[in-house]
C-alpha cells in the first residue's frame, strides 16, 4: 500500500528527521486523512505475516506536534484536546452509540458497531466488527473483520518504537470480557480468547492439548481457544504463580465459537461468561 504514496512518505520522513524545523503540515494532514479513510494503514497483511508502515506512525506523531489544544462541543459534552474527533459515520455505514468516541485518523469499516467505547488514532477496524461497551482500541491497533471485542477489552496502543508492531486481532476472532492485549500481541484468525486473559509480548501462550506443551510468545495461533492460566516461578521469597494463557482446544470447523468455548470452560470448571 505504500508505493502509491512514495512522495508523501518521503515528505513525512524528512519532517520527522528534522525535529528542530517546522513540520510539513500539508503532508501531515494528508497522511492523517489517508489513515482516516483507510487508504493507508499503520500495519497491513503481507503473506503469512504483517508489515509495519513506520512512516504512517511518524505522521501520527507529527500530527500531535502540529495540532494545538482546542475545545469541541458535542451536544452536552465538551472536549479539550489536540486531535479532532472522527466524523461522517452515517456516510461510512458505521453505527456509533453515545458516548462512543473515535479520533480522526482512525478508520472504521462499513458495518462496524461502536458501543460506548474508544478508538484511538491510527487504529483500523474491519467490516462487521463490534467494539463492545467500555472496550478500548489503542493507537495503531489493527482489528480484523467480523471480530467481537467484548465489554471492557483493552487493546493496547503503540507509537514508539516506530518499527514495533501494533496489537493485531485477525478476522473472526472473539475476545472475551476484560481481556487485555498489549505489546504487539497478535491474535490469529478465528481464535477465541476467554474472559480475563492478559497477554503481553513476553507472557507465554501454552498449548496443553497434546502430551507435550508447546509454548508461543506474542501470538495466539489461528482458531485456538485460550483461557487464563498460571505457571510456577521460584523467587527468593517463595514460589508464586505467574500468568500465562493456556490453549485448551481449537475451534471445530462446524461449531460456533461461543458454544464450543462454553462447553470447554464447563469441562475445566472455569467461568462461562464470555459476552456482555
Amino acid at each position: 500500500m505504500t508505493a502509491p504514496f512514495e512522495d508523501l512518505e518521503a515528505r513525512i520522513r524528512a519532517s520527522f528527521a528534522a525535529p528542530d524545523r517546522e513540520p510539513d503540515v500539508e503532508a501531515v494532514e494528508e497522511a492523517i486523512d489517508l489513515l482516516d479513510r483507510g487508504e493507508v494503514r499503520v500495519a497491513e497483511p503481507a503473506g503469512d505475516g504483517w508489515v509495519v508502515n513506520d512512516w504512517a506512525k511518524e505522521a501520527v506523531l507529527l500530527y500531535f506536534r502540529v495540532r494545538g489544544l482546542s475545545t469541541t462541543d458535542v451536544g452536552p459534552f465538551e472536549y479539550h484536546d489536540k486531535l479532532p474527533l472522527k466524523r461522517g459515520y452515517e456516510a461510512a455505514g458505521v453505527r456509533v452509540v453515545p458516548p462512543a468516541t473515535a479520533r480522526r485518523g482512525a478508520f472504521l469499516s462499513p458495518g462496524v458497531i461502536l458501543m460506548p467505547s474508544y478508538v484511538n488514532i491510527g487504529a483500523w477496524v474491519g467490516p462487521g466488527t463490534m467494539v463492545d461497551t467500555w472496550a478500548t482500541v489503542g493507537s495503531c491497533a489493527q482489528i480484523g473483520a467480523g471480530v467481537h471485542l467484548s465489554g471492557g477489552v483493552g487493546i493496547g496502543g503503540v507509537l514508539e518504537p516506530l518499527q514495533a508492531a501494533p496489537v493485531i486481532v485477525e478476522d473472526g476472532a472473539f475476545i472475551g470480557s476484560r481481556v487485555v492485549l498489549v505489546e504487539g500481541v497478535r491474535v490469529g484468525r478465528e481464535a477465541v480468547v476467554a474472559p480475563g486473559v492478559v497477554l503481553t509480548g513476553s507472557v507465554p501462550v501454552i498449548d496443553v492439548t497434546g502430551a507435550d506443551p508447546i509454548e508461543h510468545r506474542g501470538i495466539v495461533p489461528p482458531r485456538a481457544i485460550v483461557v487464563p492460566g498460571s505457571r510456577p516461578r521460584e523467587f527468593p521469597g517463595g514460589t508464586y504463580g505467574l500468568p500465562c494463557g493456556l490453549i485448551i482446544g481449537y475451534r471445530d470447523a462446524g461449531t460456533d465459537a461461543k458454544v464450543m468455548l462454553n462447553d470447554i470452560l464447563r469441562e475445566f470448571g472455569l467461568p462461562q461468561e464470555i459476552d456482555e
